[in-house]
């Protein structure tokens, strides 16, 4: 039986809806290595969530992914946005009436497609305190049963990755495209890491905008490789096709909006997990190859990723009739049922049943690699 391990790292990537696969992964990890402790976080979009809600857990590990399961498996598309006939109707004539009036009309133009107040009001009951902050992470601190929690947003304000950090005895970094700042993170700031573009609104922390952390996060594993990790356990979201799957032809006919949507999603959402990984097999490598005496400041810092063996997305596509029927008319709109572009869609279905699906996938994939997972941790 693992119980605790010194120096790893947990490293959850965003895609909306995508990350209750991560909750089956960890389902599988609770069960299987029950005394185990991470005791570094860190989480990008949706990822941002679970990493925030373990970290301020104040039971055990299987405890705490215990109450998550429960949180994402109580979930549903009115907990997270506002999706109502008359709220969607009401954002599409403010936009018209801008769009017909050159921007001249003195009303405020809707800030995102949906409202994502119920979300708010859902993290906040779930793990956040009076005044928007977690307690729970600064008391884990003290109790040493986690060295750092590190969320990830998009400033859209400066263009900038930021990566906000809570722990103890943390040295920060400063990069061309991204930094850290030690602060106590709150509610707000996990709300600003899931904020999709466009579809919810951007989330202000301090002067600044922010967005979701997976738009200019070039580098998965930083947070983690500079808060001391010495082995990183990764959960992406996306499914890596094979060269056939990547080649095959979804629509002939002209690109519907939905179609272009999911490209743009890929482009900006494209996971650089994998490149990253790449990057440290090389240095990894490297200092394989070195004598023991040679000294040298670069660490071998081993990592292992589970992805899902399915598209989420085209499992989606099995779901969208059970949207609210005035979501569903806009999507179709959009050509979705044309096209069988479900890419983004899929980011948005909070669904009940395509979350306990995806959970299920993500705790069979976490089987299915159980014995590499435990000798990788030992």
């Amino acid at each position: 039986m693992i119980d605790v391990v010194n120096d790893v790292s947990l490293v959850l990537s965003g895609g909306g809806a995508h990350a209750a696969y991560q909750v089956g992964f960890l389902r599988c990890l609770a069960d299987h290595c029950p005394g185990i402790r991470i005791p570094i976080l860190t989480g990008i979009s949706a990822g941002a969530i679970n990493a925030a809600f373990i970290a301020s857990h104040p039971g055990t590990f299987p405890e705490a992914i215990g109450s998550l399961s429960e949180f994402w498996r109580n979930l549903s598309i009115d907990q997270v946005y506002d999706a109502n006939a008359g709220s969607l109707a009401q954002r599409a004539l403010l936009w018209g009436f801008q769009f017909l009036t050159g921007g001249l009309s003195a009303a405020e133009p809707p800030k995102s497609i949906v409202d994502t107040a119920p979300l708010r009001r859902l993290l906040t009951r779930g793990f956040g305190s009076p005044g928007g902050g977690i307690a729970g992470i600064g008391e884990n601190i003290r109790q040493q049963r986690l060295k750092a929690l590190a969320i990830t947003a998009t400033n859209y304000t400066t263009g900038q990755a930021v990566t906000w950090v809570q722990g103890k005895n943390i040295e920060m970094w400063e990069r061309p495209h991204r930094h850290s700042v030690m602060t106590e993170i709150t509610v707000e700031q996990v709300m600003a890491s899931t904020a999709l573009p466009l579809f919810f609104p951007a989330v202000r922390v301090g002067d600044s905008w922010y967005g979701d952390g997976g738009i200019r996060q070039y580098a998965p594993l930083s947070p983690s490789l500079h808060l001391g990790a010495k082995c990183i356990v990764a959960v992406s979201t996306r499914h890596k096709p094979a060269p056939a799957e990547a080649g095959h032809v979804v629509s002939r006919g002209y690109p519907s909006v939905a179609r272009i949507l999911d490209v743009l999603m890929n482009a900006i959402f494209v996971d650089l997990l994998d490149q990253d990984l790449l990057g440290l097999e090389r240095v990894n490598r490297l200092l394989e190859s070195q004598p023991p005496e040679a000294a040298s400041a670069v660490r071998l810092v081993k990592a292992f990723t589970l992805r899902p063996s399915v598209d989420l997305a085209e499992i989606a596509g099995r779901y969208e009739p059970r949207l609210p029927r005035s979501f569903r008319f806009l999507t179709r709109r959009l050509g979705t049922s044309k096209t069988g572009s479900y890419e983004w869609l899929s980011m948005i279905m909070f669904d009940p049943a395509y979350i306990r699906n995806i959970m299920e996938i993500g705790e069979a994939d976490a089987h299915a690699r159980r014995a590499e997972l435990e000798d990788f941790l030992a």
